[in-house]
C-alpha cells in the first residue's frame, strides 16, 4: 500500500456519482429509463417533454398505474425495484427496466420530481425523499431538472442544447416504435414534434416515427418462428423495398423483447439478406423485432441494457437473413414481370401470385413473409392473394473478393476474352419472341444501345456478361477436391458444436465434406473444387461470420463472373454484342450478382418529353 495514496472506501456522494454515471451519461438517457418506467406502468399514454435539449428539464407524464406513498418514499434509493425480487427473477424478465439504479442515478446528478398519487416526492444529493401532498393526478409526472449542475466535470461534456435535443428525440423515436399500442407524444421548447397515436401497425409506427421520405406503402413485413406448437422465438421485420436504402447500417434496428440492442449479428443477419439486392455498397431500412424466450437471453449484462446475450444465434440468424432474400428476391422478380410489355412472354408467368403493381390499393402492400423453422424450411410469401413458395436460401457472403478468386492464373483481359469467345461459340439465339430486339450499337465505351417495343435500352455490358456467366456458373456447379490433409475445426462451445451439426448435409451439399472426431474437433475431409480459402477463412466464414453455405458457393460463384466478365472499355464485335444483347433480355433476374441493374429503360414517350416534343 501506497503512504502517500492509501486505499479508502469513497464517500456515499462520489461513489453514488460514480455509478450513476453508468447509468446517466447524458439527457437522452433520463428519456430512455422515465419512458422504460413509463411503459412498464401499464400506461396507454405517454408524453415527453424537454427543455433546453433536456439539460434545463426533463418531463414524462403518463396515464399508468402510479404510485403509492411508499413507493415514492423508496423508489430513488439505490436498487430500489418493483419489477424483481430474487437473482432466478433475472432470467425471466418480461419488464424493461429492473436495476432499480434509474431514479436513483438520476437523483445523484439533478434534480428529481414524482408525482402521483395524491404525493409529490423530491429527491437530490441536497434532498432526501420529501415527500408532500398535492391534488391527485392520474398515473405519474416525473421530472428531472438542473442535469449535472452538481457535476461540473460531467456537465462540460455534453453538447449543444439542439444537438442534446436531437439525441432524446432519437431516444424517444427508439422507445415509441416498439410499442405501436401506446400513443406518444413528444414536445421540444414548448413545440410539438410527434404525435403518434396508439393503434398503429408496427409498419405504420416504424415509418411515420422516422419521418421517412418514402411512402408507407414501399415497406413491407417479414414474419417468421421457430418450429413447434409453442416456439422459442419468432419475429417481424419490418423493411422497405430495395429502392429504399441507405449508404450505412444505422437504419437497421434490433428489438428484442420490447428493446433495442446493439447485437452485431442480427444486424449482419439482414445485411446478407439484402446483398445482392442493394447495389454499390448500400443497406437496407429495417426494424427486426424479435419475440424470445426470456430464458434464452440475457440483458444483465450492460449498465443501460443496450446489449444482450443469446444462448444461440445461428437459427435465428438463418431465419431473419433466408426470409429477407426471398422477400427481395419475390419481390424484384415480381416487379420484373411487370415492367415487361403485354405483348411479352415473361419467365415469371407461372408464378402463382398476383402481379399488383397499383399501390394504393390495399391488396397490393400488405405482404408478407412466413417463415417456420424446420428440417425442410420454406418461405410463403403472400402477395396480394396469391401465394410462391420458395426454399429458404440464407445469407450471403461479403466482402471475400480476395479469397474467391478463379483458380486458373489467368489476367483480367485474357479472362473477359475467353469468356467472350465461349459466349459468342455456345450462345443459341432464343426462340423468336413477340417482340423484336434491334442492336444499335456500343456507347461510352461500357454500354450496348438496342431498341425494343418503342423503348431505347441502355444496357451495361459488364453486368449483362456477368450475370449471364453467373446463373451458368451455378446451374453447373463443380465438384468437390479430396483434401491430402483435413481441416481441423475445434468448436469452442456446445453452441458451435451444435452449430456444425445442423450444418454439416448443407455442407455437404456445397462440396464440405465434414466429420466429427473426438469431443470438440471436426474434420473438413473435402472442399468445392473454385474453393481457395483457407482453414481458418472456412472456420470465419461459419462462426465469425455466420454465413449460410448455400451463399460460400453464390460467392464464389459471383465474384469469378465478375472477374470473367468483359470489362468497360472492352469492344465486342457487332455480331457478339447483339448476341450479349439478345441474352441480357432472356435473363430471369436483370440485375448482376451484386444487385446493379443490368439496363435502363427510355420510352419513346419519355424521350419526347425530354426533347419538349409533342
Amino acid at each position: 500500500m501506497s503512504q502517500t495514496n492509501p486505499v479508502r472506501t469513497l464517500n456515499a456522494e462520489v461513489a453514488r456519482k460514480i455509478a450513476a454515471g453508468e447509468v446517466i451519461d447524458r439527457p437522452n438517457a433520463v428519456v430512455r429509463e422515465l419512458i422504460d418506467n413509463a411503459i412498464d406502468s401499464g400506461a396507454t399514454q405517454i408524453t415527453v417533454e424537454i427543455t433546453g435539449g433536456g439539460i434545463e428539464k426533463i418531463r414524462v407524464i403518463d396515464d399508468g398505474s402510479g404510485m403509492t406513498k411508499e413507493d415514492l418514499q423508496n423508489c430513488a434509493r439505490p436498487h430500489a425495484t418493483s419489477k424483481i425480487a430474487t437473482e432466478v427473477d433475472l432470467m425471466n424478465l418480461s419488464t424493461l427496466g429492473f436495476r432499480g439504479e434509474a431514479l436513483a442515478s438520476i437523483a445523484a446528478v439533478a434534480r428529481l420530481s414524482i408525482t402521483s398519487g395524491g404525493f409529490k416526492m423530491r429527491a437530490s444529493i441536497t434532498e432526501d425523499h420529501i415527500i408532500e401532498p398535492v391534488a391527485v393526478t392520474k398515473g405519474t409526472i416525473v421530472q428531472s431538472e438542473g442535469l449535472f449542475e452538481n457535476f461540473p466535470a460531467r456537465r462540460q461534456f455534453l453538447k449543444r442544447p439542439a444537438t442534446e435535443g436531437v439525441m432524446c428525440r432519437n431516444t424517444f423515436i427508439e422507445k415509441a416504435v416498439s410499442r405501436p399500442d401506446i400513443s406518444f407524444r413528444f414536445i421540444s421548447d414548448g413545440e410539438t414534434k410527434l404525435d403518434l397515436p396508439a393503434g398503429q401497425t408496427l409498419r405504420d409506427r416504424f415509418v411515420d416515427a422516422n419521418r421517412y421520405e418514402y411512402d408507407r406503402n414501399l415497406f413491407y413485413e417479414v414474419k417468421g418462428s421457430a418450429s413447434g406448437s409453442e416456439p422459442d422465438w419468432s419475429f417481424s421485420v419490418i423493411t422497405g423495398e430495395p429502392a429504399v436504402s441507405r449508404s450505412n447500417k444505422k437504419d437497421i434496428y434490433i428489438y428484442t423483447n420490447g428493446r433495442r440492442i446493439q447485437e452485431y449479428s442480427l444486424v449482419q443477419a439482414v445485411e446478407y439478406g439484402g446483398q445482392g439486392f442493394f447495389p454499390n455498397g448500400t443497406y437496407p431500412v429495417a426494424l427486426v423485432f424479435i419475440t424470445i424466450n426470456p430464458k434464452l437471453v440475457d440483458f444483465n449484462i450492460h449498465p443501460a441494457k443496450k446489449e444482450a446475450r443469446f444462448y444461440d444465434l445461428s437459427e435465428l440468424h438463418h431465419a431473419i437473413s433466408s426470409s429477407l432474400r426471398t422477400f427481395y428476391h419475390t419481390y424484384t422478380y415480381q416487379n420484373f414481370a411487370n415492367d415487361k410489355p403485354a405483348d411479352e412472354p415473361t419467365s415469371l408467368g407461372s408464378l402463382p401470385f398476383d402481379m399488383l403493381r397499383d399501390r394504393d390499393t390495399k391488396s397490393s402492400y400488405e405482404r408478407h413473409i412466413t417463415y417456420k423453422s424446420g428440417p425442410s424450411t420454406s418461405s410463403g410469401t403472400t402477395f396480394g392473394s396469391g401465394t410462391a413458395n420458395f426454399s429458404t436460401s440464407g445469407a450471403m457472403v461479403h466482402d471475400l473478393r480476395s479469397k474467391f478468386m478463379p483458380s486458373a492464373r489467368t489476367s483480367t483481359s485474357s479472362l473477359a476474352e475467353q469468356a467472350m469467345q465461349s459466349f459468342s461459340k455456345e450462345f443459341t439465339a432464343p426462340q423468336k419472341e413477340k417482340s423484336k430486339i434491334r442492336y444499335i450499337g456500343p456507347a461510352l465505351g461500357t454500354f450496348l444501345l438496342a431498341e425494343k417495343n418503342n423503348s431505347l435500352y441502355i444496357i451495361d455490358q459488364h453486368a449483362a456478361h456477368e450475370r449471364i456467366l453467373f446463373d451458368k456458373i451455378m446451374n453447373n456447379q463443380g465438384g468437390r477436391q479430396q483434401l491430402l490433409i483435413p481441416y481441423k475445426i475445434r468448436t469452442e462451445s456446445k453452441t458451435q458444436d451444435n452449430q456444425l451439426e445442423k450444418l454439416k448435409e448443407r455442407l455437404s451439399q456445397i462440396g464440405f465434406d465434414a466429420e466429427k472426431k473426438d469431443d470438440g474437433y471436426w474434420e473438413i475431409t473435402s472442399i468445392p473444387e473454385r474453393w481457395t480459402g483457407t482453414e481458418y477463412d472456412f472456420r470465419a466464414l461459419l462462426f465469425v461470420k455466420n454465413v449460410e453455405p448455400e451463399q460460400i458457393i453464390r460467392s464464389i460463384a459471383a465474384m469469378t463472373a465478375c472477374k470473367a466478365a468483359v470489362k468497360d472499355g472492352y469492344v465486342l464485335d457487332d455480331e457478339t454484342a447483339a448476341r450479349l444483347v439478345e441474352q441480357a433480355f432472356t435473363l430471369e433476374d436483370p440485375h448482376c450478382p451484386h444487385g446493379r441493374p443490368i439496363y435502363t429503360v427510355l420510352s419513346k414517350d419519355k424521350l419526347f418529353e425530354l426533347v419538349k416534343r409533342t
